[in-house]
């Protein structure tokens, strides 16, 4: 839909994935005329050669790996795209005024523009050879993303044994598996039953295995209930997400747990305000 932001908030990856599934029919097959760059440090790599080399190619389709996004090109390019805490694109018309928060515009043939915007200008994207994304970005250091054929029980059960660090942290490392931000980490740790600062190494196989299907479950279903919209975050049709309806500790601090009754408790774990159960979630050392 023409002029619809696509997400305002740090999106994680049911987040990205449903702007990939929203703005891919939007953008797939124009060709680009031109592409105005207003803020170089969004471009990782040389500003002059991006434009040059994307200049009258076709967007084959877009792609997505944890909470990056990748824009597949007809000669052979990828721009890899990391939204960071507040990027956001938007496919609008040649008519439109920019505001200062503007600082890509990618122009196609047909005179629609695809805009990028972002207050904070923590966002990047990365020119690459198509097959070079896991050797030459951000990529390389993502482990596998939930439901993978690469994300089995005995890799991950591996992966935690090899970590002192609480399990929060370690969910968000992005190292061991990848495209967990704090929402559904929180989500996770509860709807397993373990402590946020549980030592990662500590859990017993249970608790792992249980921890392992949490997450190849719920992230399929936040995926499909459209992400999460605490704030602003739509599609590019316009849609809210739906899954914050589901949330049973992520901004309930102060309520009653909804499996036990207790008070819900929220601390700081790495920076990142946690919300959990005193009571059901137990603590591994």
């Amino acid at each position: 839909m023409i002029g619809t932001k696509l997400n305002k908030t740090m999106p994680e990856l049911p987040e990205v994935e449903n702007v990939r599934r929203s703005l891919e029919p939007l953008i797939k097959g124009k060709v680009v005329s031109k592409i105005e760059v207003r803020y170089d440090k969004i471009i990782d790599g040389d500003t002059v050669r991006f434009c040059q080399v994307l200049k009258d190619k076709k967007i084959l389709g877009l792609s997505r790996y944890g909470k990056y996004l990748l824009f597949r090109f007809s000669n052979g390019w990828t721009v890899v795209s990391h939204l960071r805490m507040e990027g956001h694109f938007r496919l609008v018309d040649k008519s439109k005024s920019w505001s200062k928060s503007t600082h890509v515009l990618w122009k196609f043939t047909d005179e629609s523009v695809l805009a990028y915007l972002d207050v904070r200008k923590f966002g990047r994207m990365q020119l690459v050879k198509t097959g070079t994304e896991f050797e030459t970005t951000g990529l390389q250091k993502l482990g596998p993303e939930p439901g993978s054929s690469s994300f089995i029980f005995s890799y991950f059960e591996n992966e935690l044994s090899r970590h002192r660090r609480n399990i929060k942290s370690t969910l968000l490392a992005q190292s061991v598996v990848c495209g967990l931000g704090n929402i559904y980490v929180d989500e996770i740790l509860w709807r397993s039953r373990i402590h946020p600062l549980s030592c990662a190494k500590s859990l017993p196989k249970k608790q792992i295995r249980t921890l392992w299907q949490t997450i190849d479950a719920i992230i399929p279903l936040a995926i499909q209930k459209g992400g999460t919209t605490i704030r602003s975050y739509t599609d590019a049709n316009g849609n809210a997400g739906q899954f914050q309806n589901f949330l049973a500790v992520y901004g309930r601090s102060g309520q009653k747990c909804r499996r036990c009754g207790t008070v819900l408790v929220k601390i700081k774990v790495q920076g990142r305000g946690t919300t959990f159960c005193p009571h059901c979630q137990e603590v591994f050392r």
